[in-house]
């Protein structure tokens, strides 16, 4: 590999690893992949990386699982090659979907259920747990709601709608209490 596609690869390694979604061989599967004219076979792939094939097929699996990297049939190959996908607005929609909203909607789940559990305890409080009852549902509804409207964001983005960014702003995250 020549010294700026070693360059690219290794930094875009370096980016995924630290990503949360790719390990840094994706990240350098996919920016291999990307640079080049035509798709390549697993043999060239672990040859280009000075991997062993069965570590680069393991690893090529999660990139097609994310849609990073598609399997193309080569006319008079019985072997997979691969291509590197190109349509980065879809990538970031796809990703964004995938990971962060579930991340969004996981939050709004456990607010949502420590919101019910607060509501539905009905022992007898003193003066100063109802105020920290109190305390904690304001903080819990500043948070569902700014996770809301961060759902609805997601949402808009990866459909391809617009979604003001004055809308995003007005969260009520101003109005959070402040610990005593």
């Amino acid at each position: 590999m020549d010294r700026a596609t070693g360059i690219f690869v290794d930094g875009m390694g370096a980016a995924s690893a630290t990503s949360g979604i790719l390990s840094q061989l994706e990240g350098r599967i996919f920016a291999l992949l990307y640079l080049q004219a035509e798709p390549l076979s697993l043999d060239d792939i672990a040859r280009e990386l000075e991997q062993s094939k069965s570590n680069i097929s393991v690893n090529i699996r999660g990139l097609v699982e994310w849609h990073l990297v598609r399997r193309m049939p080569m006319p008079g190959s019985r072997k997979d090659h691969y291509e590197a996908a190109t349509d980065f607005w879809r990538l970031m929609q796809e990703i964004i979907e995938r990971r962060h909203r579930f991340t969004v909607r996981q939050v709004l789940a456990a607010v949502d259920e420590s919101t019910r559990v607060g509501e539905t305890d009905a022992r007898p409080r003193t003066a100063a747990e109802r105020e920290e009852t109190a305390f904690r549902a304001k903080r819990l509804e500043a948070l569902r709601s700014f996770m809301a409207l961060l759902d609805v964001g997601i949402a808009a983005f990866t459909k391809g709608q617009p979604l003001s960014p004055d809308a995003l702003r007005k969260s009520p995250l101003h109005a959070v209490p402040k610990p005593r």
